[in-house]
């Protein structure tokens, strides 16, 4: 069973308390600087991130700033650029929103977010989140364990896996008008994984309602997986006892596999997943060691065990 998170990390990592608080009052009080545009459709349920509760599980790292997190994205949705989604992604609507869940559930249906959100416990969870392209950011999420929403739909013995998909909006989402990946979007998690209580639906980052280049309004948190694995703008989620399709696994199968867990002894095809270099140090910034599960390895390790991942990867 998965135990209270330690870290071999040193305490001079930690952002001061003082600070981070200091800075949370900054972004609140000039949350009106970001515009209009910037704040399109993130009104609504989604609000109710704001207040949660610190989380055990959070990662004792300095945290990525607010510019950094919103501002270097990957959404194809809203284009390949790595600023086409904080560019494009304001034309999303994200009120009102639901969730279709379906499949092998006691109660399958359509949720709505404010009804989502007024039943389950919100917690920040400090987490690195790291991408293939070998670059990590470590960033403040606002969420609820999967498992709860898991638990009300009521899952189904014999179910293996949970599909999920993203809407697809051609006319709010410029990016689906090209053919770079078979849309919509679509990812998955063995069963297990799913109740995992690091993964997580989040709806914020430091205390304010996700923007639509975060994944707007919800979205998904897999902290030990690459980051395509965490799809964005959920709008269905399937039980199912066959390992779902994903989509970057159909693009590239030989590149994306699907647990897609961060593993340094796999390299991606076209580049090394040896080390990292954190979004925000400059062009010069030191590299780092990639950790395996991305850190996590004591409290998932255990779900592939006798599994070869490299065969599975």
């Amino acid at each position: 069973m998965a135990g209270r998170w330690k870290s071999d990390l040193n305490w001079s990592d930690v952002t001061p308390k003082a600070a981070f608080m200091n800075r949370r009052q900054i972004l609140a009080g000039g949350a009106a600087a970001l515009g209009a545009t910037a704040l399109a459709g993130v009104s609504g349920p989604a609000q109710a991130t704001l207040g949660a509760a610190p989380s055990k599980w959070s990662m004792p790292l300095e945290t990525n700033s607010y510019e950094e997190i919103t501002n270097y994205c990957n959404y194809y949705e809203f284009g390949t650029g790595k600023d086409d989604p904080a560019a494009n992604a304001h034309m999303l609507t994200t009120e009102p929103w639901s969730i279709q869940i379906d499949g092998m559930v006691d109660n399958p249906g359509d949720y709505g977010l404010e009804d989502i959100l007024a039943n389950v416990s919100l917690e920040e969870r400090i987490y690195r989140f790291r991408c293939v392209e070998a670059w990590s950011m470590v960033i403040p999420w606002v969420g609820f364990e999967l498992k709860d929403l898991l638990d009300r739909a009521g899952v189904q013995a014999g179910a293996k896996y949970v599909a999920f998909e993203t809407v697809l909006r051609p006319e709010e989402m410029p990016g689906t008008r090209s053919r770079v990946l078979d849309w919509p979007y679509r990812e998955g998690l063995r069963l297990d994984e799913a109740m995992h209580p690091l993964t997580i639906m989040a709806t914020g980052i430091y205390d304010e309602p996700l923007l639509g280049q975060n994944g707007a309004p919800i979205r998904l948190v897999v902290p030990w997986k690459y980051g395509f694995k965490s799809i964005k703008s959920i709008v269905r989620i399937t039980l199912t006892d066959t390992q779902p399709e994903t989509s970057w696994n159909m693009a590239g199968p030989r590149e994306y596999g699907f647990y897609s867990n961060v593993n340094p002894q796999v390299d991606h095809p076209r580049w090394s997943q040896s080390s990292e270099r954190k979004i925000g140090g400059g062009l010069f910034a030191k590299r780092i060691p990639t950790l395996m599960f991305n850190g996590y390895e004591e409290h998932v390790a255990d779900l592939y065990a006798g599994m070869d991942l490299k065969a599975n990867y």
